[in-house]
């Protein structure tokens, strides 16, 4: 995300919407024709519960026909220079590419503990460059019991742009993740980030040229945006994405998050409004299914991904 300022950023995201509003044919539309896409269909073994190593990642990717993968890092950084180079020689002989790379960062630590986190994390996105990762993402928390917003907020500009410092100083994109659902915002005290126009805010207060989104289908539908409010962003603002469906029976503010569908499984969601658009802005990162759904889970490993990948493909092809 290339900006200079909270102020630029939050201009230049309102010419953007605007432009999206009044530009012939730049609307997403369920008659609109066919639209290219620039994003890769990604595996990511954790997300949908198959317990695979890398190699085995990157297998069943070609097999199943998914074109990027997941990376772990910690699982990276263990590897000799020689079994690193031959993974990654199999990545790129089987025409695949790397997807994010996600991790958790405890933003509410003491001093002392951040600190301590700092230091992991340089040696965390050094191994990621190392293996040619360059996209890493995270999730915001939507509530505190302590922290007023104005607290909260200024803590987390302050400790996710060291964070962003670090990971930039290894060519690493940082993603960043709002919660939608009522049910995660106002179970605390006080509510925090959990829309996409809040999140442009700490996105441009934090003021990092290597600081975007992690955009979730789930969490724009709960959060109640529309394709409008993704064609306000642009390419670069957006480091990486998941894709899902909601329980059908379920008012949009009584959705829980980790009961999720399959993408395209329920019609809950616009899958098409949200895949069009991300098109539309020229999107060039991993999407990947994220969908908490524990019959999945239950399968047998080829079982699940066979059928992940129908699921994924089954989206796309709203793009047609």
């Amino acid at each position: 995300m290339k900006t200079t300022s909270r102020r630029h950023f939050l201009k230049a995201a309102g010419a953007a919407a605007a432009v999206a509003a009044t530009a012939p044919g730049s609307r997403v539309s369920a008659s609109a024709g066919p639209v290219r896409r620039k994003f890769t269909i990604d595996l990511n073994c954790g997300m949908i519960g198959v317990k695979a190593s890398l190699a085995e990642s990157i297998r069943w990717a070609k097999q199943y026909g998914f074109e990027s993968v997941a990376p772990v890092v910690d699982a990276l950084a263990k590897l000799s220079e020689a079994a690193l180079n031959e993974l990654l020689g199999e990545l790129k002989s089987l025409g695949l590419v790397w997807g994010a790379a996600g991790r958790g960062f405890a933003i509410r630590d003491d001093d002392a503990q951040f600190a301590e986190l700092l230091r992991d994390a340089a040696a965390w996105a050094k191994a990621a460059q190392r293996a040619g990762v360059t996209r890493a993402a995270t999730w915001i928390a939507p509530r505190s019991d302590s922290l007023t917003y104005l607290a909260n907020f200024r803590l987390h500009v302050r400790r996710l742009r060291a964070i962003a410092a670090v990971l930039g100083d290894h060519g690493l994109r940082f993603g960043l993740e709002y919660i939608g659902p009522k049910t995660s915002w106002a179970a605390g005290r006080f509510p925090f980030i959990h829309s996409m126009a809040e999140m442009k805010e700490l996105i441009a207060e934090i003021n990092k040229p290597n600081v975007g989104f992690l955009l979730d289908s789930w969490h724009w539908y709960t959060a109640g945006e529309t394709a409008d409010d993704l064609l306000s962003l642009r390419s670069e603002d957006v480091v990486a994405c998941h894709l899902n469906d909601a329980p059908a029976g379920v008012a949009r503010d009584e959705q829980i998050d980790n009961r999720r569908e399959l993408p395209c499984a329920t019609g809950v969601i616009d899958t098409k409004a949200f895949l069009r658009s991300l098109a539309a802005i020229g999107y060039d990162g991993p999407l990947c299914a994220e969908p908490f759904y524990q019959p999945l889970r239950e399968m047998p490993a080829e079982k699940a991904l066979e059928t992940v990948a129908a699921a994924m493909r089954k989206a796309v092809a709203l793009l047609d």
